[in-house]
């Protein structure tokens, strides 16, 4: 089963530490593309995250946004010393370079991020919370995406079938329209009493139907709405191929529009344009 590349998850998980919550948004992209948003005491779980994406994901552009609410009873402020001073010696390296530097707001060092800290009792065991609950929000996301792709699969389904119903219809229709053009001509002469010589008019209809003739983009265009067909059944990453197959299939229905001389043939080489680009757009979903 193909699946899409449009889906959004949210899971959210209450203990004694305090609430944490992931919220995950996936887009169409035409390769993987992770944006992680995470708290600074949670930036060691950067690597997990991006590594668990690659394996679930092939395609997409993912947000991926944790949120943690802190239990507040029983906690008490800390300050990371170690930090402050770092903090602080870069602050006095950048006032040597000032002329009139304000002096620094104890209030704006604590707001840096990273100084002061929560008395977390086990961060080890925090971040596996949050590692496994991203786990639960990506196993989440992966079947919404399996579902949109199943309701694209579907939508694509359906105008194949109109395109091969549409191919059918003009390949039983070709010899009628070219007895038609023949009549055509018979009778233009008749109306303008020309003596037709009647090898020189059989050779002009044989030079007309070879001109004319669609058996080859018919077979072809039957052949790629079958490869379709098997690479949706074969389901995967299956984006790009698709892709490729929907170009062969305009590039078919152009050439079929070229040769038209019927009204009737005009008209189909319309029709499957029209279903064609209906299905480009929604294999830009598909991952």
């Amino acid at each position: 089963m193909v699946h899409s590349m449009t889906a959004f998850a949210r899971c959210e998980q209450a203990g004694p530490f305090g609430t944490l919550c992931w919220e995950l948004r996936s887009v169409n992209h035409r390769y993987l593309e992770p944006h992680l948003r995470l708290p600074e005491s949670f930036r060691e779980l950067e690597g997990a995250v991006r590594e668990a994406l690659r394996q679930g994901l092939s395609r997409g552009k993912v947000e991926c946004t944790l949120r943690f609410v802190e239990e507040g009873a029983g906690q008490r402020l800390q300050v990371d010393e170690a930090r402050t001073r770092q903090l602080l010696a870069a602050a006095r390296q950048v006032a040597a370079l000032i002329a009139q530097p304000a002096p620094l707001n104890p209030l704006d060092v604590l707001a840096w991020p990273g100084v002061l800290v929560a008395d977390v009792a086990d961060p080890q065991a925090l971040n596996a919370a949050a590692l496994a609950l991203f786990q639960e929000a990506l196993q989440q996301l992966r079947e919404g995406r399996q579902r949109e792709g199943g309701e694209l699969a579907r939508l694509l389904g359906e105008r194949l079938d109109a395109m091969q119903d549409e191919v059918a219809a003009l390949r039983e229709q070709v010899p009628h329209m070219l007895a038609n053009q023949r009549q055509k001509i018979l009778d233009r002469c008749a109306e303008l009493q020309v003596e037709l010589d009647a090898q020189r008019l059989e050779q002009e209809l044989v030079l007309l139907a070879q001109k004319s003739d669609v058996a080859e983009e018919l077979d072809r265009l039957i052949t790629h709405i079958g490869e379709v067909r098997r690479v949706l059944k074969a389901g995967g990453a299956a984006g790009r191929r698709l892709d490729f197959l929907m170009q062969e299939l305009n590039r078919e229905a152009n050439t079929l529009g070229s040769k038209a001389f019927d009204p009737r043939s005009t008209q189909c080489a319309v029709n499957l344009k029209v279903l064609i680009e209906q299905m480009r757009e929604q294999v830009q979903n598909i991952e």
